[in-house]
């Protein structure tokens, strides 16, 4: 029911994964009139909400006084009943962000170890990979411990989805060196090279914004202020291109010849560039698979996003978060951070 277009673009998508995916099943969450159209699809249930979390209600209207919204009860479908099975392997929406993130913490809470959950992504790379990037918008202010945490979790999330054995680890920094950054970023550093050292992370060093789309590293970790800008300006640019391309196009009969002639190449880097590609970011360090769905998805961006969440869960995203953090702590003392219990 979320996003800018809710069950209009949603709906054909979930049709066209099915399709595709004889081992998928799915569960959809929303209120029965708009989810009429998918009544007696294959592998597919049907389960009525009252309630919708719209994109501008507060995160105290969905967790008060929203309990049974779309987003909710789909939620709960990864909490374990009374025999300890779950309905379902993996969330996903594309509604409200905050909604998500507040519903998410409060029904399943986090990870023993993790203080606060982060929402990770990835983002092209002129090596025609992916580069993962977290936090992008859920904590904004964050520790040298969170930071931490997130290189963590970031690794366990590649592993899974792009069956990277030891993903390379880098701390966005306004430099490579060590002395450079603030006070946290250079805590977050020593904590890093300490795990590192424990065999617990590929952890290269520090790394500056445009190794993202370089493909220095296989994850690139920031706080949520950082990475939100980074996304959305990796968003506008690709946008800009694609509209230079256009008028480059219409200008005049020869760059329409010479455009006509480049066309292969110009859809390829087009494909590449495009932000619907890599639609679908993991809300990590929670006790349940939760993926986040831009709001503006069109059909396309949102089967991307579906894929993705499915990918994640067939690989055990979760066990592989949750192996990792254990094997951290491990190799750490305390941090005197923020509680668990604080964080849940």
């Amino acid at each position: 029911m979320g996003g800018d277009l809710g069950p209009s673009v949603t709906l054909p998508a979930c049709k066209t994964f099915l399709d595709s995916h004889p081992d998928a099943e799915l569960l959809l969450v929303g209120s029965p009139g708009a989810l009429a159209a998918a009544s007696g699809w294959p592998r597919c249930t049907l389960i009525a909400a009252s309630q919708v979390v719209t994109m501008d209600d507060t995160v105290e209207t969905a967790l008060r006084r929203k309990r049974d919204s779309s987003m909710r009860v789909a939620i709960e479908q990864l909490k374990a009943n009374e025999a300890g099975s779950i309905a379902a392997d993996v969330c996903i929406s594309a509604g409200n962000t905050g909604a998500l993130m507040a519903v998410s913490r409060y029904l399943l809470k986090t990870m023993d170890g993790i203080d606060r959950p982060a929402i990770a992504t990835f983002m092209p790379t002129i090596k025609d990979r992916f580069t993962c990037v977290l936090d992008l918008g859920a904590n904004v202010d964050c520790t040298a411990e969170h930071l931490m945490q997130f290189a963590v979790m970031g690794s366990a999330l590649v592993t899974a989805t792009e069956g990277v054995a030891e993903p390379v680890v880098g701390l966005l920094n306004i430099g490579e060196e060590m002395i450079k950054g603030s006070e946290v970023i250079k805590r977050a550093g020593e904590l890093l090279r300490t795990v590192a050292g424990h065999g617990h992370l590929n952890y290269l060093g520090n790394v500056e914004g445009d190794d993202i789309f370089k493909g220095t590293v296989d994850v690139v970790v920031c706080d949520g202020f950082v990475g939100n800008v980074a996304l959305k300006s990796n968003e506008g640019v690709a946008k800009m291109m694609n509209a230079m391309i256009r008028q480059e196009f219409e200008r005049n009969l020869f760059t329409r010849l010479a455009g006509l002639v480049a066309m292969p190449v110009l859809r390829r880097f087009k494909a590449r560039v495009d932000p619907r590609r890599y639609n679908g970011a993991a809300l990590l360090g929670l006790k349940g698979l939760v993926f986040k769905s831009h709001g503006g998805a069109d059909a396309f961006s949102f089967g991307q996003a579906l894929i993705r969440a499915h990918h994640a869960a067939r690989n055990r995203l979760l066990d592989g978060v949750h192996g990792a953090i254990v094997d951290t702590m491990q190799a750490l003392p305390p941090t005197g951070g923020e509680s668990v219990a604080q964080a849940a």
